[in-house]
């Protein structure tokens, strides 16, 4: 008997989006699974189509916004399965991209999250994540491999990576009862990172498994470049420093973010005179501020 899959979802403003999903997700292989649908408080779309066009789906509805994170632990609760696999809703799954996921997980319980390979929607032919290279101290940030190269196999080799993509991860629920759900002050962007990180200081190792892929359509809900997006990203980006990086580690980085991220980035949005950008910036610089000593209790 295969061990029961719950694929948690989120649904914000994109019911048709998530339709596609769902859609692919009929053509799956792997039989024994549970669907879950999170919206996220959608304040303009109606998501009970989606348990009209799919009604085996679980569809839970947020009284608010609770963002990435808190939309998917609240699909955790709810969840029945031995493995939890989070996925955006604007993906498409191939039919047999569950098997190779749970076959890692299966095969080595020192394993406690894995990524499939995933591609870019627009261009199934080029690599969106292949993996993750370790959190640069300097600038907090890191580099997905293999990103806008061609899938010609050199990214086909399974492994350890530095970090989980956001976009469709597996975690054993044995793992999250351990380490814990997703840390919901993020709200959005660099939550998985920092769960990544909690996962690992609980003796586990992130995975990268490019037997399994998806198509990925990226940022749908949020824009790809919107205020909202620049003020989550400044915001916990230096929130994941202070919640992850040693002393000596945080010192290096926010002097490196005083001195020369928080200038540079503040000019560009001036010479480009996106003002609005450059507002969003700055509240998430002001956030932290004054927030100073709170970010290890959140």
């Amino acid at each position: 008997m295969e061990p029961l899959v719950s694929i948690i979802t989120i649904n914000y403003n994109e019911s048709d989006v998530t339709l596609d999903l769902l859609k692919s997700t009929r053509d799956l292989t792997y039989s024994n699974v549970e669907i879950i649908v999170v919206d996220n408080a959608s304040p303009n779309d109606n998501p009970d189509i989606i348990k009209e066009q799919y009604p085996e789906v679980t569809l839970i509805k947020s009284l608010e916004n609770l963002g990435f994170a808190g939309g998917n632990n609240l699909g955790v609760k709810q969840a029945k399965g031995e493995y939890l696999l989070f996925i955006n809703n604007d993906t498409i799954v191939p039919p047999d991209f569950i098997q190779p996921l749970v076959e890692t997980l299966e095969n080595d319980h020192n394993i406690g999250m894995v990524s499939p390979k995933i591609k870019f929607h627009w261009d199934p032919t080029l690599i969106q994540y292949a993996g993750y290279t370790p959190m640069n101290h300097w600038t907090i940030r890191n580099n997905s491999i293999g990103y806008h190269q061609k899938d010609d196999g050199t990214y086909d080799v399974p492994g350890e990576t530095q970090s989980i993509h956001g976009a469709a991860m597996m975690v054993p629920r044995s793992v999250v009862e351990k380490v814990g759900m997703m840390t919901e002050i993020y709200f959005l962007y660099y939550e998985e990172h920092d769960w990544a990180e909690m996962v690992k200081r609980g003796g586990y190792k992130i995975y990268y498994q490019p037997q399994s892929h998806i198509l990925h359509k990226e940022s749908v809900s949020t824009g790809k470049f919107s205020p909202l997006k620049t003020y989550y990203i400044a915001r916990n980006r230096i929130l994941f420093a202070r919640r992850n990086f040693k002393p000596i580690q945080l010192f290096v980085s926010l002097l490196f973010q005083g001195l020369v991220s928080i200038p540079k980035n503040s000019l560009v949005f001036l010479a480009k005179r996106e003002f609005e950008h450059l507002r969003a910036f700055w509240r998430a610089i002001s956030w932290n501020l004054t927030h100073g000593r709170t970010a290890n209790n959140l």
